[in-house]
């Protein structure tokens, strides 16, 4: 579980192919450095968020660390298109005395967007996205949470739709601190939208689904307030 509160930003030193035939499953080896301030607490098998992604760390030394990537993963996320030299936005999964600054991350890519433009707004930056798969804008919704590259933002507006898109806007601040402000029109950024519209979803169909031919409206409200209600202070208790 991560924050989607970016730690730094390190370098990719090195990418190796896993090829099948030795055993490597056609994946790639990852090899990231400048990580001396995330690797002082580390230990073998811990968690990294590395561009939104949970990776497990395989092998590290005081600045350096490797970790694997899977082919599903490689297909999903944009992390088949690093080269040696790639910055990628690091954090390290939440402990007990974690500030919840963000929001509640897993690390698990849901699809990659298209960025569509980038504009300025005084010293701030607007992007505007497209996700790969359109089925995710049901649970992007505007002045909620969406996290991009690993780095929680907040959505500023939203068009539904099958050329539908959202947008986010980086402070200056956020700019100097997370790899989407030097992204341009055409990259690609990792997308996982907030887990409790995924929770609420389901429980709502879970509802309907046991109650056949249901369409009271006030009663569907209702329970999403109460699950959102109960979500959230789930999450609060556990801070």
């Amino acid at each position: 579980m991560f924050t989607g509160i970016v730690e730094i930003l390190g370098t990719v030193s090195k990418l190796d192919s896993l090829d099948k035939s030795e055993g490597g499953g056609g994946g790639t080896s990852l090899t990231i450095s400048e990580a001396e301030d995330i690797l002082v607490d580390a230990h073998l098998g811990d968690s990294i968020s590395v561009n939104g992604t949970c990776l497990t760390v395989t092998t590290f030394d005081k600045s350096t660390f490797k970790v694997g990537v899977a082919p599903e993963t490689l297909r999903r996320t944009n992390l088949g298109s690093l080269k040696e030299g790639s910055r990628v936005n690091l954090e390290r999964a939440v402990s007990a005395s974690t500030r919840m600054g963000g929001h509640f991350v897993q690390g698990h890519v849901d699809t990659v967007a298209t960025i569509l433009a980038v504009t300025p707004d005084g010293n701030a930056l607007t992007f505007r996205l497209q996700p790969r798969d359109k089925s995710i804008l049901r649970y992007v919704v505007e002045k909620g949470y969406v996290t991009l590259d690993g780095a929680s933002l907040t959505v500023t507006k939203v068009v539904d739709g099958e050329d539908g898109w959202w947008e986010v806007m980086l402070i200056a601040y956020t700019q100097e601190r997370v790899v989407m402000a030097s992204k341009k029109p055409g990259d690609l950024v990792n997308v996982e939208v907030d887990m409790v519209g995924k929770y609420v979803e389901k429980s709502v169909a879970g509802y309907f689904e046991s109650k056949p031919g249901s369409s009271d409206i006030p009663i569907l409200e209702k329970m999403v307030a109460r699950i959102v209600d109960e979500k959230l202070k789930g999450f609060k208790a556990s801070l």
